[in-house]
């Protein structure tokens, strides 16, 4: 059945070699000087694309950088490590490249004025409230790259691995978050990674060891292994499922707000809520008229008891008018 199963995924004439995968995916093999030089260019300046598309807030600008970023061949290396039993050192290569992705972050946060609110940009709220969608989203692409690793016929979509994988990017995120004085959101962004590079750590232990690159391992290493992966598996599915808790909690937050603001303007003709979004403790309501508002008292009034006491509002007209509401009381 095995064999059936293995054979459909990777068709034997279509298997590469051991020799073959790790020659890619081990740093130290081969023309070392080359694998590494290749390796660190490649990193650094995907980073600082990253960076330029996280503070640009271009998703073009990041999409590129997730293509030519390198970070996922040590990654896969220390699954092929795990099936093989040997230490290739990607580990070492895998940490050390995500350490420099954040120090070019923490570079670029100097760009950033200290007036900006980092959850106004799309790409780094999208980065720092991870939920457990986006580790099945990592686990099926980790899937997807260790087949296309080990087939020789499907190299073509490993592209498209590269951009389903977000690896550098949130990297950039927390280097920019934690320079920019922003702990929380930068945890958020190091939690994202680590799921997406645990993600790829599983998915590739799995596929090769299906595909028959493992080597014998007596019973007792092999159950330290899996019990070790579990372990790193549970601790970051749990900080995903508070997120994930947290997430849908906001959604209802911010439907409820909508809700209120609509009744709120409902004496205005013309005037219409288009939007509500709430950033950290702060909820932003977005409105379209043409006219003068209701008295702004009166919305935080109708808030009380809705949102959490303490929570801020911000109500941002059409044309071009921010209003602070002030905290909503208990």
């Amino acid at each position: 059945m095995l064999a059936q199963v293995r054979s459909r995924l990777v068709p034997v004439a279509q298997r590469r070699t051991l020799e073959e995968l790790t020659d890619d995916l081990d740093l130290r093999t081969g023309d070392r000087a080359s694998k590494h030089s290749a390796f660190w260019t490649m990193l650094v300046l995907s980073s600082v694309i990253a960076a330029a598309g996280v503070l640009s807030d271009s998703t073009a600008t990041v999409i590129g950088a997730m293509i030519i970023a390198p970070l996922s061949t040590p990654i896969m290396g220390v699954a092929l490590g795990l099936v093989k039993r040997s230490r290739t050192g990607a580990g070492r290569f895998a940490l050390g490249g995500a350490a420099t992705v954040v120090a070019v972050g923490l570079v670029a946060s100097l760009a950033v004025p200290r007036s900006y609110e980092l959850l106004s940009n799309a790409q780094i709220s999208g980065r720092t409230s991870p939920g457990l969608a986006d580790l099945l989203s990592a686990l099926a692409t980790g899937l997807a790259g260790a087949v296309a690793l080990a087939r020789r016929d499907v190299a073509a979509v490993l592209p498209g691995v590269a951009i389903a994988i977000s690896l550098v990017p949130p990297l950039v995120v927390a280097g920019v978050c934690l320079g920019d004085g922003a702990p929380m959101l930068a945890a958020g962004a190091l939690v994202l990674f680590l799921s997406n590079m645990l993600s790829l750590v599983l998915a590739g232990t799995f596929v090769f060891a299906a595909l028959g690159y493992a080597v014998p391992a007596p019973a007792v290493s092999r159950t330290r292994t899996v019990l070790a992966l579990g372990g790193l598996g549970l601790l970051v599915a749990v900080p995903l499922v508070l997120s994930t808790a947290a997430n849908y909690l906001f959604a209802v937050w911010e439907t409820r707000v909508e809700r209120v603001a609509t009744e709120w303007l409902a004496a205005e003709p013309h005037a219409t809520v288009t939007d509500v979004q709430a950033r950290s403790t702060t909820f932003h309501i977005s409105v379209r008229t043409s006219a003068a508002l209701p008295p702004i008292p009166d919305l935080r009034a109708r808030l009380r008891g809705v949102v959490p006491a303490g929570s801020s509002v911000v109500v941002e007209t059409t044309w071009g008018r921010t209003i602070d509401a002030g905290h909503v009381g208990p």
